[in-house]
């Protein structure tokens, strides 16, 4: 799995961060979402593609490993 995110789309909600605060991070002034790493460990991943499913702006992208 691989993470990208738009952070021209986000909005600050800070869903991501509460959903998985291992992944994802917020700017201090700005709110903005940022990533502390773009390839979550195996527990994460699951919360991560939650992260993405209630992002409000839809900001964040999850590519899966192909089969």
């Amino acid at each position: 799995m691989k993470i990208t995110v738009d952070e021209s789309r986000c909005v600050a909600a800070g869903l991501c961060v509460t959903t998985e605060e291992t992944v994802f991070d917020q700017d201090e002034a700005t709110g903005i979402v940022s990533l502390l790493t773009d390839t979550p460990e195996p527990q994460a991943r699951e919360a991560v593609r939650e992260a993405a499913r209630i992002c409000p702006a839809l900001a964040i992208a999850v590519h899966e490993d192909p089969a």
